[in-house]
């Protein structure tokens, strides 16, 4: 099928990529010159595991294409909007400018092509609603929208599109689009093929179901930090904790992870986009305890910066601290509301040169983070370093040998804020280990 995706970020760019490795034709648009450049050499504009490939893969061979000019794409059957929606700069609600733009320019696109009635289907994470109205501006062109919640996890992203454990369809008119579903399983034959789970809704339930998914998630990792404080505060030990209590299947163990928070483009705007909705439709009062899920994850990352500063006594002018990670997760260089530079950025306040160093990020946080010194390897980072912070549990940073490292510091202390490394192995190595909610 001929395939568009309508803004080439990190949703955009994967899915295109992904699309194009179903069969379809496709071509990504998106209004940034700079990324559709990199895009169409076949180049990643990101780090995303397996994205590289499929870039060159279907851009040398022409299935895959990128372009700035909406027209490029209007004969397209299926458009995929995939624009970002961040947290607006006045408050905590979702910027819908950018999808608003594209529907825009998509609609005089296939304006200029008569007879044109392509399927148009929203990927944006966006308040419950949204679909609606823009379903109702598309109805008057002629066109159909389904909402298609994405489900990507950074790092996985490339893996959760051409293997998604749910592919979820919200219809704005129940029964009365069985065209749309039958062209959009097309779309997704492969992955249909395979046995993924398909739910066709309403299309206010599957706006839902995104910021659902996420704001759960938010609240499992926020519970087991405010478990972690009161473990440092009682001597007991948060990661058997979370192993006892993940046993009972109504619980999980995944998620139960205790450490600095949550962070990237995703999980803090959209819980706070989810409260906003919830105070214009009257029922601010059924989420509050977001509001409560968010302070916490703000102060696991505070908590953090207090353990450091208590395990140099205090004093934090005139140290120097490594800080080992800046992307919000492993195998990403998204520092977007990254913890770890959350806590590097509030060390330097009180003082301290704070060294970063991350396998991937280290260009952002030149470019946004000057009152940091970036460094390249491990090594640069710990030499001379008071202390040692673990704030990116990148696989290279878990398996550092503690014997070499030592010979390297200043001082032999290190505080483990993911609680990735293991506690006696350092130990063992002489140093002094401090992890989170654990004695």
């Amino acid at each position: 099928m001929r395939v568009s995706v309508i803004g080439c970020g990190y949703l955009g760019a994967v899915h295109a990529a992904c699309m194009a490795e179903n069969g379809h034709e496709v071509v990504g648009v998106d209004v940034d010159p700079a990324r559709i450049e990199r895009l169409a050499a076949g180049r990643a504009p990101f780090v995303e595991p397996g994205l590289p490939e499929l870039l060159a893969t279907h851009v040398g061979s022409g299935r895959l294409r990128f372009t700035t000019r909406m027209e490029d794409a209007a004969d397209a059957e299926v458009h995929f909007l995939g624009v970002g929606t961040p947290q607006r700069a006045d408050g905590a609600a979702a910027d819908l400018s950018y999808l608003e733009a594209a529907v825009r320019s998509l609609i005089d696109a296939v304006a200029e092509r008569p007879g044109t009635r392509p399927l148009v289907v929203g990927k944006s994470t966006v308040p419950v609603g949204t679909a609606r109205q823009v379903g109702e501006r598309l109805r008057a062109r002629g066109m159909t929208l389904l909402w298609n919640p994405e489900f990507l996890r950074e790092g996985r992203a490339v893996q959760d599109t051409l293997a998604p454990d749910r592919l979820v369809y919200g219809v704005l008119e129940p029964g009365q689009q069985d065209e749309a579903v039958a062209i959009l399983d097309a779309v997704y034959a492969r992955q249909l093929a395979d046995g993924t789970p398909r739910i066709v809704t309403g299309a206010e339930t599957s706006e839902l179901v995104k910021v659902a998914a996420n704001s759960f998630l938010a609240t499992k990792i926020s519970f087991i930090n405010a478990m972690a404080e009161l473990c440092d505060r009682t001597g007991a030990d948060v990661t058997v904790l979370a192993d006892a209590i993940g046993i009972d299947e109504r619980i999980g163990r995944k998620f139960l992870h205790a450490g600095i928070g949550f962070g990237g483009g995703c999980l803090p705007k959209d819980i706070r986009a989810f409260m906003a909705r919830a105070g214009e439709l009257g029922a601010s009062d059924s989420l509050s305890f977001l509001r409560e899920i968010d302070l916490i994850n703000a102060r696991a990352r505070q908590h953090a910066a207090d353990r450091v500063s208590r395990a140099l006594e205090g004093v934090l002018t005139g140290r120097t601290i490594a800080v080992l990670g800046a992307a919000f997760k492993p195998l990403s260089d998204d520092i977007r509301d990254s913890p770890a530079l959350a806590v590097a950025n509030k060390l330097a306040l009180r003082g301290a040169t704070v060294r970063v160093t991350d396998p991937a990020a280290m260009d952002h946080v030149r470019r946004e983070f000057p009152v940091l010194r970036a460094v390249d390897d491990v090594e640069e980072a710990v030499r001379g370093a008071d202390l040692v912070f673990l704030g990116t549990e990148w696989p290279q940073f878990v398996q550092l040998d503690p014997v070499a490292t030592r010979e390297l510091v200043a001082q032999p202390i290190v505080v483990d804020g993911r609680n990735a490394l293991d506690p006696r192995t350092w130990r063992d190595a002489g140093w002094e280990y401090i992890g989170t909610g654990r004695p």
